[in-house]
């Protein structure tokens, strides 16, 4: 069992052959697109640290299934310290990429997964935790990169799977024999997916029993022949194109999202971890939700360190750095940013053990961590943009500066404070356009919004999880009402 290098990684991903499509074309080697391939830097950042002597004990753990040594996106959560650990860890990498590094779905299916199977083979007598657990010690052992893949594309979003009008609007089960399941179906907003070496299919929601043949959970190689990627635009995304490294923002990483059709993807039983089982799928996607929403105390935290440093240094180069007003928007970021990450240590820190073994996060300490979510980075990117005024948006291109007329002009006009050079600010600017209003902002605002469940999400949660009966007693007693 050996951890794999970013360099492993990068030939694992060139030895795939998946079928990728982007603006109308089939592309051949998506590894080395320069679309594509800022995302595949990022997901190396997780293969890079697990061998840096500062920080190899954050990004590897021993397994509780080998006891060997492994990445610990690949990890079952064996207590609370393995959940604060996870939170750290994600802060760190969200420091050192800016973006999202696309391995935290599959590390957050894996936790969940084994809950709900276990719990399922424990009242159905069936074996899908231990199928699940060989499968896992595969991952671990080839440090592999999996996609947890839930979001269906939903049609009508007011319908169950089994009314919908085209019923491949949900992934579902089309076929089976002895041996496996075949699928067919969609998924969207997939992160990471062309960069996965597996991809890990679940539901998206609860479901009844006329939607049994949608409660479906497998595991399927990302270069099976059935299965198609559709590259999502991002805003600002042909920059990648241009050629500079100022205009995108983040010169080294960014994030990808895409598209995933399954055309009759056969799945041997021994991959798959749920098979029609629909009482179990809403607990799942619950669990899921629980572990994800808890993971954004983490990695929106260390992206949200960028944006900050990038807030300070624009203001250095403004000349305002000092200006009481700007040091007060700056402590308000660090508020902002410092409270989401004390959700996401609390929720680990009041994590439990269940059944399998496995902890799992405070459920409604998660739900509070996520609602932060969808508002924070918001507030954070507002004082950003006001604090780096208009030529965020309103900047001539990377080439324009370079050219032989008019780019010394440009740089005598569009200085800030001395001694910093022009290209300095430009580069900050860009930087907190990337992260508020382009690339970046895909995985810092809109995935903040939406990713793991959108607002109202966590609102129904947190009004099922909180016991309110048991604080109206509280208030009944203190004052003194005996009889409630």
């Amino acid at each position: 069992m050996t951890l794999m290098t970013a360099d492993a990684y990068i030939d694992s991903l060139r030895q795939m052959k998946k079928r990728v499509f982007m603006f109308g074309d089939e592309i051949e080697d998506p590894t080395d697109h320069p679309m594509i391939q800022p995302s595949v830097n990022a997901v190396c950042m997780t293969y890079e640290l697990s061998h840096h002597t500062d920080h190899e004990a954050l990004l590897t753990v021993e397994s509780s299934l080998t006891g060997e040594k492994i990445n610990r996106f690949t990890h079952l959560h064996q207590g609370t310290d393995d959940l604060v650990q996870k939170v750290k860890m994600l802060r760190l990498l969200g420091q050192c990429t800016g973006c999202c590094f696309q391995r935290c779905v599959g590390m957050d299916s894996f936790n969940a997964l084994d809950i709900v199977t276990t719990k399922m083979d424990q009242a159905l007598g069936t074996e899908y935790n231990v199928r699940f657990r060989e499968y896992l010690k595969h991952v671990q052992a080839e440090d592999l990169v999996v996609d947890g893949c839930m979001t269906d594309p939903k049609g009508n979003r007011g319908l169950p799977p089994a009314e919908q009008s085209d019923p491949d609007l949900f992934v579902r089960i089309i076929d089976e024999n002895n041996e496996g399941i075949t699928i067919r179906g969609a998924k969207v907003h997939q992160t990471g997916a062309i960069n996965s070496h597996e991809i890990l299919v679940m539901p998206t929601r609860s479901l009844k029993e006329a939607d049994e043949d949608y409660a479906v959970a497998c595991a399927i190689p990302a270069d099976d022949e059935g299965i198609l990627y559709v590259y999502g635009r991002q805003a600002s995304d042909t920059r990648k194109l241009e050629g500079g490294n100022i205009d995108v923002g983040n010169i080294r990483f960014g994030g990808h999202e895409a598209v995933v059709i399954f055309n009759d993807v056969f799945v041997p039983w021994e991959h798959v971890f749920m098979s029609g089982e629909y009482p179990y799928a809403g607990e799942l996607v619950e669990t899921f939700a629980a572990y994800h929403r808890s993971s954004y105390g983490g990695c929106k935290v260390g992206v949200g360190d960028v944006l900050i440093g990038a807030t300070k240094l624009i203001a250095k180069y403004h000349g305002v750095e000092n200006a009481s007003h700007i040091k007060d928007k700056l402590v308000e970021m660090i508020h902002l940013n410092e409270t989401l990450y004390a959700c996401g240590l609390a929720c680990s820190t009041e994590g439990a053990r269940t059944s399998s073994g496995t902890y799992l996060v405070d459920m409604t300490l998660a739900n509070i961590c996520k609602l932060n979510v969808t508002r924070f980075p918001y507030q954070i990117a507002s004082i950003a943009q006001d604090i780096a005024g208009g030529l965020m948006v309103t900047m001539p291109s990377e080439k324009d500066f370079s050219h032989p007329e008019v780019g010394p002009l440009l740089k005598k006009y569009l200085v800030g404070a001395e001694p910093y050079p022009t290209e300095w600010r430009q580069r900050i600017l860009r930087l907190i356009e990337n992260l508020t209003l382009g690339l970046g902002a895909v995985g810092y605002l809109t995935e903040s919004m939406h990713g793991a469940g959108s607002p109202m999400a966590q609102r129904i949660m947190l009004s099922r999880l909180a016991d309110l009966e048991h604080k109206e007693k509280l208030a009944a007693a203190i004052a003194g009402i005996n009889d409630h």
